[in-house]
């Protein structure tokens, strides 16, 4: 009779700890000793991990195992098959690099399960950003109520154009909601959406979603090919009264760029959630009063972390029985070899 597979916890769990024990029905449930990626290389490398199949992985594991790039997943136990991630993003994870390991390591996110909570920040930014509330808000704390003198007038939603760059989950869902306050929605994606998924947004270039919009919002995954698509050339093309929001990876969007572009009122606002360095911010964000900043809090309510658990185990659950896991990433698709033989 095979031994039993081990499932490693990398990372917390908060809310999901029944289902979580559960799996013990199927595997044996494991946790990393190490705290930091040295310790665990070495334990990868002792034997301490062999058996291993599938990893529940949090994001803020990254300080036990820093990216799982190539010379990470160089060391891992060759039973390990699955690495089931937290988080509609996954840009600590190399997935070439996973792919291309014999055999490969098939990675999972949870790309739905943000969705709600995501856009809601996302129209909490744009509110702020719009109405121009950041500089009272300070006064207000400051015991100066709406301070003096007065903040400039804000903007309504209603009749505005909702650019979304990134037209997902998130971003579908946003634009529900943006729609609940009048606003137009343009949308690009790589490709056209099929009518049904646009669900009546417009499709457009991205160069006249730059032109266009009056807020755009940033809701596409960070990658080689994302990182500083937004930068000082794109902010030039929009107009001087346009917001953007970005609550999808800090780096999509160029900091530095956005600050000078704000302080030279090349554009009239911003609301983030992300940033480049966090938990480092640009200093020219904290000191702009046109700026929403928010420390990255999109999932950050209890109904969607506990969803967002209860998918990652769900995907263990999956695979480990022979059916595959039920969010295999975008990049894995197409290999089809994600279910146990």
């Amino acid at each position: 009779m095979s031994a039993r597979p081990k499932i490693l916890l990398l990372g917390e769990i908060d809310h999901a700890h029944k289902q979580w024990e559960a799996l013990s029905e199927i595997g044996d449930l494991i946790k990393s000793q190490s705290t930091n990626r040295r310790e665990f290389i070495e334990e990868c490398k002792s034997g301490k991990l062999d058996g291993v199949v599938a990893a529940y992985r949090t994001l803020d594991s990254v300080r036990i195992t820093g990216l799982i790039d190539e010379e990470l997943v160089s060391v891992l136990p060759k039973t390990w098959k699955y690495l089931c991630h937290n988080g509609a993003g996954y840009d600590q994870i190399k997935p070439d690099t996973c792919s291309n390991r014999d055999p490969p390591l098939f990675v999972s996110n949870t790309p739905a399960a943000p969705d709600d909570a995501t856009a809601d920040t996302a129209i909490f930014l744009m509110l702020g950003a719009l109405r121009n509330f950041n500089t009272s808000m300070a006064a207000l704390r400051r015991g100066d109520f709406k301070g003096n003198p007065s903040p400039a007038l804000g903007h309504d939603p209603e009749g505005k154009t909702l650019g979304i760059l990134g037209m997902g989950g998130i971003g579908r869902n946003m634009k529900r909601k943006a729609e609940a306050f009048g606003m137009n929605i343009i949308y690009h994606n790589r490709r056209e959406l099929a009518s049904e998924m646009a669900g009546g947004a417009k499709y457009v270039s991205f160069e006249e979603l730059l032109k266009t919009s009056d807020v755009l919002s940033l809701n596409l995954p960070l990658n080689n090919k994302t990182r500083h698509i937004i930068s000082t050339e794109q902010l030039r093309r929009m107009k001087p009264s346009a917001v953007i929001v970005n609550t999808a990876r800090g780096p999509v969007l160029d900091e530095a760029a956005l600050v000078d572009a704000l302080d030279q009122g090349v554009i009239a606002g911003a609301g983030l959630d992300v940033y480049e360095e966090e938990p480092k911010v640009h200093p020219g964000l904290v000191r702009n009063d046109k700026v929403v900043l928010l420390p990255h809090m999109g999932t950050w309510t209890s109904e969607t972390q506990a969803k967002m658990e209860c998918w990652v185990i769900d995907n263990i659950r999956s695979a480990l029985t022979g059916k595959g896991l039920l969010s295999v990433i975008n990049e894995q698709k197409d290999l089809g070899l994600d279910k146990e033989k």
